[in-house]
């Protein structure tokens, strides 16, 4: 008697309930990483909160949207980082249902599962989306706009004014939305689908709406003169961003080594013994489609790290989640009509341990490196304690809420997520916090902090220059959550009172 595996008759019969049960499962590990792991946010999410609760319509971190709802998801919570965590999930769920649901369309629901099986193993959807910002919030509107422009081009279908919405919200979620945008145009007018279909009055009413949404940014970019592209390189240079060019595609195909060893572990030549592996069946794909796949698998890849090695970017423009988001389906579509599951029990597990293997190697970092480097990791700071700390000592000296906080940027950011919400001024590069001034922060008063060298807490000489007259009080230590062979955290820190008092 022939036995098949649980898993392909599930892929066979109910492909929906596999994909909610593989999405659900990551999503629900890497809320529940950072939650136990991470005392302070990763990378510059402080940051980007700190700038989010001013709800301005520019900031030099671009576009404002993905701050406002980081902002938002913050306060829902609590004043607590969950509801950021959360927020980075929700993200993800929907542009995997997005991309389901396209993959559904070119090559039905049984494939389409196995692109998202492939996908979800991309180490861009992992750690680097508990940051949440553009390139997180950015995916599920590239997702949408993917899905809406294949039913405009290849299935003649009028989806104008949610593809309009999309791109309008794009526009405020990122820089990179004006090339996103760019390629979906230039797909449309080399085919003939795509032609007949922006020859309708739609695409006018559509740019009426997308000029709608964006025009407050606009005219921000305007007024702050930041329009056009930075500088040439030197031609002389140009080798040396060609070799970065290089280093960034070495980065994203790295990004998608669980995928290639799925695709290796499958494939004929690691398993020259016949067998007789399960089917999985898709029915014929319109050739306009393959090529649509192709190409926005392949374009925002090559043309958003070519950009970047052109003007310095140390990220691919855009952001790996979405340079990376069809990989998954042009590898299903490059695997033929009929996909052979072989050796079932090795796929399995090697799928898992893709899946798996960032959150322990994130654990570990955590754990382990504390106890055989002298380096810091940054998420290990108690960021509540910090800011809990120096909120109600300005309270209990003033009798007045935290107004304002300024010092070192990652401690201050810190302290800014205290319960008070207090300003954050970047003192070094004012111009980068128009909210508050130095002369506002002197009016208003405010806790300046710093890393201390001593038990005396003494300022460093460019906080000393930039606030005379502060007097520091007694550094204030604290224990990270790990703190192996590093000694205690230990924060200088001064207030300075405000003019009423």
């Amino acid at each position: 008697m022939r036995f098949t595996s649980l898993v392909v008759e599930l892929i066979r019969a109910r492909p929906l309930l596999v994909f909610w049960i593989v999405v659900l499962f990551q999503a629900a590990m890497w809320l529940l990483v950072p939650l136990l792991l991470y005392p302070a946010p990763p990378g510059d999410l402080a940051t980007a909160l700190a700038f989010g609760r001013e709800y301005l319509v520019g900031t030099d971190l671009g576009p404002p949207l993905a701050f406002w709802l980081a902002d938002i998801a913050y306060r829902a919570a609590g004043n607590h980082i969950f509801g950021v965590y959360l927020l980075s999930q929700l993200c993800f769920i929907v542009a995997f249902r997005v991309l389901f649901e396209l993959a559904r369309t070119i090559v039905g629901s049984q494939q389409a599962v196995l692109a998202v099986l492939l996908t979800v193993t991309v180490t861009a959807y992992g750690a680097p989306g508990l940051t949440f910002g553009p390139s997180v919030l950015a995916l599920p509107l590239w997702s949408l706009l993917l899905l809406h422009g294949w039913r405009i081009v290849g299935q003649g279908r009028n989806a104008w004014f949610a593809l309009s919405i999309e791109a309008g919200l794009l526009l405020l979620t990122t820089p990179a939305a004006a090339g996103l945008l760019l390629a979906l145009t230039v797909f449309a007018l080399a085919t003939e689908r795509g032609r007949n279909a922006l020859g309708s009055v739609d695409p006018l009413f559509a740019l009426l709406v997308i000029a709608v949404l964006a025009l407050p940014y606009l005219i921000w970019l305007v007024r702050a003169d930041a329009l056009g592209a930075p500088p040439w390189p030197d031609i002389f240079e140009l080798h040396l961003r060609l070799l970065r060019w290089s280093e960034l595609l070495l980065a994203l195909v790295f990004a998608t080594a669980g995928l290639l060893l799925l695709v290796v572990l499958n494939s004929s030549f690691v398993n020259r013994k016949p067998e007789d592996a399960p089917v999985i069946v898709r029915p014929p794909v319109d050739p306009l489609a393959q090529t649509f796949v192709y190409a926005f698998a392949l374009a925002p890849a090559l043309g958003g790290s070519l950009v970047a090695a052109l003007f310095g970017v140390d990220h691919v423009i855009g952001g790996a989640p979405i340079a990376l988001s069809m990989s998954g389906l042009a590898v299903v579509l490059l695997s033929g009509d009929l996909i052979h599951l072989r050796r079932l029990r090795v796929l399995r597990v090697a799928w898992l341990a893709a899946v798996v293997a960032p959150a322990l190697a994130v654990i570990a970092t955590v754990i382990v490196q504390p106890w055989f480097a002298n380096t810091e990791v940054a998420t290990s700071i108690p960021a509540s304690a910090i800011g809990t700390f120096f909120g109600e000592n300005f309270e209990r000296r003033t009798n007045r809420p935290l107004p304002a906080v300024a010092g070192d940027p990652l401690l201050a950011a810190l302290v800014a997520l205290g319960p008070s919400r207090p300003h954050l001024l970047l003192d070094a590069s004012p111009e980068r916090t128009p909210w508050i001034t130095s002369a506002k922060f002197t009016e208003l008063g405010g806790v300046v902090v710093w890393r201390a060298s001593d038990t005396a807490g003494t300022p460093p000489e460019a906080i000393a220059k930039r606030f005379p007259g502060i007097v520091p009080e007694i550094p204030r230590t604290f224990g990270r959550l790990v703190n192996g062979r590093l000694p205690l955290l230990r924060i200088g820190w001064a207030i300075v009172r405000p003019k009423a008092l």
